[in-house]
């Protein structure tokens, strides 16, 4: 077993939370199997499906969902990252995009909930309206975790876009940032790499992105392509399509080689 070795997911999560919790549960045991001692599931991996279901649905951190993921955390002794669920909140028709991360003893090392929402109309008509049924949250927390891996960061989907809050993860120390995601197919084939390489390079991490993938119910589909880059922006795992799992080594020396050749963070002025 490589302690080393992290995964990222790639799902087609839709309505049917039997099934995609069933799928979860399988995926993260498969990359458990290939060595992965972080492993990453994508956003929204528990329901995706109309907005009032998923309100209806929605459930503490201390609920069913995370606890079958402590119990696979436990088990396999892995760290295991919820890339996010619908938390209950107290405002009614709302919940929380919220990200876990479970450690390898099954206990929670990190909550993250999502504070850029994804407000947008895209060509043809598919409109997005994430603020409608979500609560922000704070955008003064950061959640940040130490793994036998690496320092991970969390953030998800649409955060990606907004650069500040990826470095103030790697002020903190980041060394793996992790972005859960469900791109659309619009977004996903002009920015979705380009993107996640940028934080890589900006911020020499490691980026592990977990995604959605193809049609996740009615007008919904996703663009998948979760992958894992490193500190130089070298794509060096993805999945390409349909549901499975794509693994890479986390390598320490090359992250520090990185920042030592192109010293970059220390150069900061601003």
């Amino acid at each position: 077993m490589d302690s080393d070795l992290v995964a990222a997911i790639q799902m087609t999560s839709t309505a049917d939370r039997a099934r995609n919790l069933a799928t979860a549960l399988r995926l993260v045991n498969e990359a458990a199997e290939l060595g992965a001692r972080l492993i990453a599931l994508p956003e929204n991996f528990a329901f995706m499906g109309p907005d009032p279901d998923r309100c209806a649905g929605a459930e503490p951190v201390e609920g069913p969902t995370i606890a079958a993921l402590q119990q696979v955390a436990r088990r396999r002794e892995v760290h295991i990252l919820a890339g996010s669920i619908a938390e209950q909140v107290a405002e009614p028709g709302k919940t929380s995009n919220t990200s876990v991360l479970i450690g390898r003893d099954g206990a929670v090392a990190a909550i993250y909930r999502k504070i850029h929402l994804f407000d947008a109309t895209l060509p043809g008509g598919e409109r997005y309206a994430e603020s409608a049924t979500v609560v922000a949250g704070d955008r003064t927390t950061v959640a940040l975790a130490d793994t036998p891996v690496g320092r991970v960061g969390l953030s998800i989907c649409y955060d990606l876009r907004f650069p500040e809050l990826y470095r103030g993860l790697s002020i903190l120390g980041a060394e793996i940032l992790c972005v859960p995601s469900a791109f659309t197919v619009f977004t996903g084939r002009d920015h979705w790499e380009v993107l996640l390489r940028a934080r890589a390079i900006e911020n020499q991490c490691w980026v592990l992105a977990p995604a959605q993938v193809g049609q996740n119910g009615p007008g919904r589909e996703t663009y998948g392509n979760a992958m894992l880059v490193d500190p130089w922006g070298q794509v060096l795992a993805r999945c390409s399509g349909g549901e499975g799992v794509c693994v890479a080594r986390f390598d320490r020396a090359r992250l520090e080689q990185v920042r030592r050749t192109l010293p970059a963070l220390r150069h900061r002025r601003i």
